[in-house]
Protein backbone atom coordinates (compact mmCIF):
# COMPACT_ATOMS: atom_id res chain seq x y z
CA UNK A 1 0.00 0.00 0.00
CA UNK A 2 1.61 3.58 -0.93
CA UNK A 3 1.88 6.25 1.46
CA UNK A 4 -0.99 7.70 -0.30
CA UNK A 5 -3.50 5.32 0.04
CA UNK A 6 -2.28 4.32 3.61
CA UNK A 7 -3.30 8.31 4.22
CA UNK A 8 -6.34 7.92 2.49
CA UNK A 9 -7.40 4.30 4.58
CA UNK A 10 -7.29 6.22 7.76
CA UNK A 11 -8.98 9.77 6.88
CA UNK A 12 -11.58 6.95 6.00
CA UNK A 13 -12.54 8.86 2.31
CA UNK A 14 -10.63 10.11 -0.94
CA UNK A 15 -9.61 13.36 -0.56
CA UNK A 16 -11.25 14.52 -3.90
CA UNK A 17 -15.08 14.58 -4.95
CA UNK A 18 -16.17 12.13 -7.94
CA UNK A 19 -18.34 13.23 -10.34
CA UNK A 20 -20.22 10.14 -11.86
CA UNK A 21 -23.28 9.15 -13.81
CA UNK A 22 -26.11 8.45 -11.53
CA UNK A 23 -26.96 5.15 -13.44
CA UNK A 24 -23.26 3.55 -12.31
CA UNK A 25 -24.43 4.20 -8.52
CA UNK A 26 -25.48 1.09 -6.49
CA UNK A 27 -27.88 1.28 -3.75
CA UNK A 28 -26.96 -0.84 -0.44
CA UNK A 29 -30.97 -0.42 0.60
CA UNK A 30 -34.66 0.55 -0.37
CA UNK A 31 -36.56 3.43 -0.17
CA UNK A 32 -39.75 2.47 0.53
CA UNK A 33 -42.44 3.59 -2.23
CA UNK A 34 -44.44 5.65 0.06
CA UNK A 35 -41.42 8.32 0.55
CA UNK A 36 -41.88 10.69 -2.52
CA UNK A 37 -45.30 11.78 -0.88
CA UNK A 38 -43.29 12.49 2.27
CA UNK A 39 -42.72 15.87 4.12
CA UNK A 40 -38.97 14.90 4.26
CA UNK A 41 -38.65 14.37 0.20
CA UNK A 42 -40.77 17.21 -0.73
CA UNK A 43 -38.32 19.25 1.90
CA UNK A 44 -34.89 17.60 0.76
CA UNK A 45 -36.22 18.43 -3.22
CA UNK A 46 -36.85 22.16 -2.52
CA UNK A 47 -33.35 22.64 -0.64
CA UNK A 48 -31.49 20.94 -3.91
CA UNK A 49 -33.84 23.34 -6.25
CA UNK A 50 -32.71 26.19 -4.15
CA UNK A 51 -28.95 25.65 -3.53
CA UNK A 52 -28.04 22.27 -5.06
CA UNK A 53 -26.43 19.32 -3.54
CA UNK A 54 -24.84 21.06 -0.48
CA UNK A 55 -23.88 17.21 0.95
CA UNK A 56 -22.85 14.82 -1.53
CA UNK A 57 -23.96 11.33 -1.74
CA UNK A 58 -21.41 8.93 0.23
CA UNK A 59 -20.19 5.92 -2.15
CA UNK A 60 -17.35 3.20 -2.30
CA UNK A 61 -16.16 1.39 -5.19
CA UNK A 62 -16.92 -1.57 -6.19
CA UNK A 63 -14.40 -4.21 -5.80
CA UNK A 64 -15.85 -6.81 -8.20
CA UNK A 65 -17.06 -4.86 -11.10
CA UNK A 66 -14.60 -1.80 -12.04
CA UNK A 67 -16.63 1.47 -12.80
CA UNK A 68 -19.35 0.57 -10.78
CA UNK A 69 -19.95 1.71 -7.13
CA UNK A 70 -21.89 0.97 -3.89
CA UNK A 71 -24.13 4.10 -2.56
CA UNK A 72 -23.60 4.07 0.84
CA UNK A 73 -25.11 7.06 1.93
CA UNK A 74 -28.00 9.55 0.64
CA UNK A 75 -30.05 7.66 -1.54
CA UNK A 76 -32.98 9.68 -0.94
CA UNK A 77 -30.59 12.89 -2.49
CA UNK A 78 -30.14 10.48 -5.14
CA UNK A 79 -33.46 9.42 -5.86
CA UNK A 80 -34.31 13.37 -5.79
CA UNK A 81 -31.72 13.67 -8.70
CA UNK A 82 -33.08 11.44 -10.82
CA UNK A 83 -36.71 12.91 -10.72
CA UNK A 84 -35.11 15.84 -11.41
CA UNK A 85 -33.84 14.42 -14.21
CA UNK A 86 -30.04 14.72 -13.76
CA UNK A 87 -27.59 12.29 -14.90
CA UNK A 88 -24.57 12.76 -13.24
CA UNK A 89 -23.95 13.61 -9.68
CA UNK A 90 -20.89 14.56 -7.38
CA UNK A 91 -20.20 12.16 -4.51
CA UNK A 92 -17.87 11.27 -1.42
CA UNK A 93 -15.56 8.35 -2.17
CA UNK A 94 -15.30 6.08 1.27
CA UNK A 95 -12.31 4.10 1.29
CA UNK A 96 -14.41 1.59 3.06
CA UNK A 97 -16.28 -0.79 0.90
CA UNK A 98 -18.64 -2.21 3.16
CA UNK A 99 -22.16 -0.70 4.47
CA UNK A 100 -22.19 -1.63 7.49
CA UNK A 101 -18.78 -0.69 8.79
CA UNK A 102 -19.73 2.55 6.89
CA UNK A 103 -23.20 3.20 9.19
CA UNK A 104 -21.38 1.83 12.14
CA UNK A 105 -18.18 3.85 12.31
CA UNK A 106 -18.74 6.93 10.11
CA UNK A 107 -22.06 7.37 9.85
CA UNK A 108 -21.99 11.33 9.16
CA UNK A 109 -19.36 13.06 7.94
CA UNK A 110 -16.29 14.86 9.75
CA UNK A 111 -17.11 18.45 11.28
CA UNK A 112 -13.97 19.42 8.81
CA UNK A 113 -15.60 17.95 5.44
CA UNK A 114 -18.71 19.54 6.22
CA UNK A 115 -17.04 22.59 6.57
CA UNK A 116 -15.29 22.07 3.05
CA UNK A 117 -19.33 21.85 1.66
CA UNK A 118 -19.63 24.68 3.23
CA UNK A 119 -17.35 26.78 1.78
CA UNK A 120 -18.02 25.81 -1.14
CA UNK A 121 -21.93 26.64 -0.86
CA UNK A 122 -20.84 30.13 0.22
CA UNK A 123 -18.52 29.82 -3.11
CA UNK A 124 -21.26 29.72 -5.22
CA UNK A 125 -23.51 32.79 -3.97
CA UNK A 126 -25.81 30.59 -1.70
CA UNK A 127 -27.05 32.22 1.41
CA UNK A 128 -26.39 31.37 5.01
CA UNK A 129 -29.36 30.84 6.01
CA UNK A 130 -30.56 28.44 3.30
CA UNK A 131 -27.12 26.64 4.06
CA UNK A 132 -28.26 26.11 7.55
CA UNK A 133 -31.86 25.16 7.00
CA UNK A 134 -29.91 22.65 4.34
CA UNK A 135 -27.82 21.13 6.79
CA UNK A 136 -30.24 21.23 10.11
CA UNK A 137 -28.07 23.60 11.40
CA UNK A 138 -28.61 26.86 13.30
CA UNK A 139 -27.92 29.95 11.82
CA UNK A 140 -25.24 30.69 13.74
CA UNK A 141 -23.29 27.79 13.44
CA UNK A 142 -22.74 28.23 9.75
CA UNK A 143 -19.70 30.92 10.55
CA UNK A 144 -18.65 29.00 13.38
CA UNK A 145 -17.82 26.25 10.90
CA UNK A 146 -16.27 27.72 8.81
CA UNK A 147 -14.19 29.66 10.95
CA UNK A 148 -13.47 26.48 13.26
CA UNK A 149 -10.02 26.33 11.70
CA UNK A 150 -8.58 29.59 12.31
CA UNK A 151 -5.37 29.19 14.47
CA UNK A 152 -5.16 25.72 13.87
CA UNK A 153 -1.74 24.39 12.53
CA UNK A 154 -2.11 22.09 8.63
CA UNK A 155 -0.19 18.98 10.26
CA UNK A 156 -3.09 18.87 13.09
CA UNK A 157 -5.82 19.32 10.71
CA UNK A 158 -4.29 16.92 8.65
CA UNK A 159 -5.01 14.47 11.82
CA UNK A 160 -8.43 15.36 12.75
CA UNK A 161 -9.61 15.44 9.06
CA UNK A 162 -11.82 12.86 9.28
CA UNK A 163 -12.21 12.67 12.99
CA UNK A 164 -15.38 14.04 14.78
CA UNK A 165 -14.51 16.15 17.30
CA UNK A 166 -16.86 18.83 18.37
CA UNK A 167 -16.55 22.18 17.82
CA UNK A 168 -15.13 23.36 21.58
CA UNK A 169 -12.13 21.06 20.77
CA UNK A 170 -10.93 23.55 18.21
CA UNK A 171 -11.34 26.21 20.43
CA UNK A 172 -8.89 24.69 22.98
CA UNK A 173 -6.54 23.54 20.41
CA UNK A 174 -6.34 27.03 19.14
CA UNK A 175 -5.08 28.03 22.52
CA UNK A 176 -1.81 26.14 22.10
CA UNK A 177 0.83 26.79 19.69
CA UNK A 178 1.37 24.32 16.72
CA UNK A 179 3.80 21.96 17.72
CA UNK A 180 1.44 21.09 21.12
CA UNK A 181 -1.76 21.43 18.82
CA UNK A 182 0.26 18.50 16.82
CA UNK A 183 1.01 16.54 20.01
CA UNK A 184 -2.49 16.89 21.23
CA UNK A 185 -4.17 15.74 18.04
CA UNK A 186 -1.89 13.27 18.25
CA UNK A 187 -2.60 11.82 21.40
CA UNK A 188 -6.46 11.94 20.58
CA UNK A 189 -6.15 10.09 17.44
CA UNK A 190 -4.35 7.45 19.07
CA UNK A 191 -6.72 7.32 22.20
CA UNK A 192 -9.30 7.71 20.10
CA UNK A 193 -10.82 10.12 22.48
CA UNK A 194 -12.32 13.47 20.73
CA UNK A 195 -13.98 14.29 23.90
CA UNK A 196 -14.15 18.16 25.18
CA UNK A 197 -13.03 16.91 28.25
CA UNK A 198 -10.07 15.05 27.19
CA UNK A 199 -9.11 18.16 25.00
CA UNK A 200 -9.21 20.25 28.37
CA UNK A 201 -7.42 17.76 30.31
CA UNK A 202 -4.32 18.14 27.31
CA UNK A 203 -4.82 22.15 27.69
CA UNK A 204 -4.76 21.71 31.61
CA UNK A 205 -1.51 19.01 30.97
CA UNK A 206 0.14 21.63 28.33
CA UNK A 207 3.31 24.24 29.84
CA UNK A 208 3.17 27.81 29.90
CA UNK A 209 5.67 27.79 27.06
CA UNK A 210 3.48 25.86 25.13
CA UNK A 211 0.67 28.06 24.97
CA UNK A 212 -0.63 31.19 22.95
CA UNK A 213 0.13 34.45 24.71
CA UNK A 214 -3.00 35.06 27.08
CA UNK A 215 -4.64 31.73 27.31
CA UNK A 216 -4.74 30.57 31.48
CA UNK A 217 -5.60 26.97 31.40
CA UNK A 218 -3.75 26.64 34.77
CA UNK A 219 -6.53 25.78 37.57
CA UNK A 220 -6.22 28.09 40.60
CA UNK A 221 -3.78 27.51 43.70
CA UNK A 222 -2.30 25.08 41.47
CA UNK A 223 1.59 24.89 41.13
CA UNK A 224 3.69 24.43 38.51
CA UNK A 225 5.52 21.11 39.99
CA UNK A 226 1.44 19.55 40.54
CA UNK A 227 1.13 20.32 36.60
CA UNK A 228 3.79 18.85 35.70
CA UNK A 229 2.93 15.81 38.12
CA UNK A 230 -0.68 15.99 36.21
CA UNK A 231 0.96 15.53 33.07
CA UNK A 232 3.71 12.84 33.95
CA UNK A 233 0.31 11.23 35.04
CA UNK A 234 -1.99 11.51 32.38
CA UNK A 235 0.78 10.36 30.00
CA UNK A 236 0.77 6.88 32.37
CA UNK A 237 -2.80 6.63 32.28
CA UNK A 238 -2.84 6.89 28.58
CA UNK A 239 -0.54 4.42 28.06
CA UNK A 240 -2.27 2.12 30.37
CA UNK A 241 -5.62 2.83 28.48
CA UNK A 242 -3.68 1.64 24.78
CA UNK A 243 -2.54 -1.44 26.62
CA UNK A 244 -5.77 -2.65 27.94
CA UNK A 245 -7.23 -1.45 24.73
CA UNK A 246 -5.17 -3.98 22.87
CA UNK A 247 -5.82 -6.50 25.34
CA UNK A 248 -9.52 -6.47 26.06
CA UNK A 249 -10.91 -8.53 23.00
CA UNK A 250 -8.36 -11.13 23.25
CA UNK A 251 -8.98 -11.48 26.99
CA UNK A 252 -12.94 -11.17 26.92
CA UNK A 253 -12.91 -13.78 24.30
CA UNK A 254 -10.97 -16.33 26.84
CA UNK A 255 -13.03 -15.47 29.28
CA UNK A 256 -16.34 -16.39 27.24
CA UNK A 257 -14.56 -19.79 26.26
CA UNK A 258 -13.39 -20.53 29.56
CA UNK A 259 -17.40 -19.89 30.96
CA UNK A 260 -18.69 -22.37 28.15
CA UNK A 261 -15.93 -24.76 28.84
CA UNK A 262 -16.53 -24.63 32.85
CA UNK A 263 -20.41 -24.30 32.18
CA UNK A 264 -20.24 -27.81 30.68
CA UNK A 265 -17.35 -29.08 33.02
CA UNK A 266 -19.77 -28.38 36.26
CA UNK A 267 -22.90 -29.93 34.68
CA UNK A 268 -20.82 -33.18 34.62
CA UNK A 269 -22.43 -34.89 37.39
CA UNK A 270 -19.11 -37.46 37.92
CA UNK A 271 -16.59 -34.41 37.77
CA UNK A 272 -19.06 -32.01 40.22
CA UNK A 273 -19.57 -34.91 42.49
CA UNK A 274 -15.18 -35.45 42.19
CA UNK A 275 -14.35 -31.75 42.68
CA UNK A 276 -16.79 -31.63 45.52
CA UNK A 277 -15.43 -34.41 47.57
CA UNK A 278 -11.56 -34.18 46.32
CA UNK A 279 -10.92 -30.33 44.94
CA UNK A 280 -13.66 -28.17 47.09
CA UNK A 281 -11.67 -25.45 46.38
CA UNK A 282 -11.31 -25.68 43.03
CA UNK A 283 -14.81 -26.22 42.55
CA UNK A 284 -15.37 -22.95 43.72
CA UNK A 285 -12.53 -21.04 42.00
CA UNK A 286 -14.72 -22.16 39.15
CA UNK A 287 -18.11 -21.05 39.96
CA UNK A 288 -17.01 -18.03 40.74
CA UNK A 289 -15.07 -17.63 37.38
CA UNK A 290 -18.55 -18.99 35.81
CA UNK A 291 -20.45 -16.32 37.32
CA UNK A 292 -18.26 -13.30 36.97
CA UNK A 293 -17.98 -13.84 32.93
CA UNK A 294 -21.73 -14.42 32.60
CA UNK A 295 -22.45 -11.22 33.87
CA UNK A 296 -20.78 -9.69 30.48
CA UNK A 297 -22.92 -8.08 28.32
CA UNK A 298 -23.74 -9.77 24.83
CA UNK A 299 -22.24 -7.17 22.56
CA UNK A 300 -19.10 -7.38 24.38
CA UNK A 301 -18.82 -11.61 24.47
CA UNK A 302 -18.89 -10.88 20.87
Amino acid sequence: MSAVEKRNFILGFEPELLVLPVAALMPVKTLRPTLKASHKYAQIAQSIREIGLVEPPVIARDPATPGRYLLLDGHLRVEILKDEGRTDVECLVSTDDEALTYNRSVNRISPMMQRAMILRALERGVPEAKIAAAMSLEAGSVKRRVKMLDGICAEAVSQLNDRHCPLSVFDILRKMKPLRQMAAAELMVQHNNFSVAYASAILAGTPLADLVVGSKPTPKNVTPAAMARLERELDNLQSAVGEVQESFSRDNLHLTVAKGYLKKLLANRSVYRFLTDSYPELLEQFQTIADVTSTLPADAAA
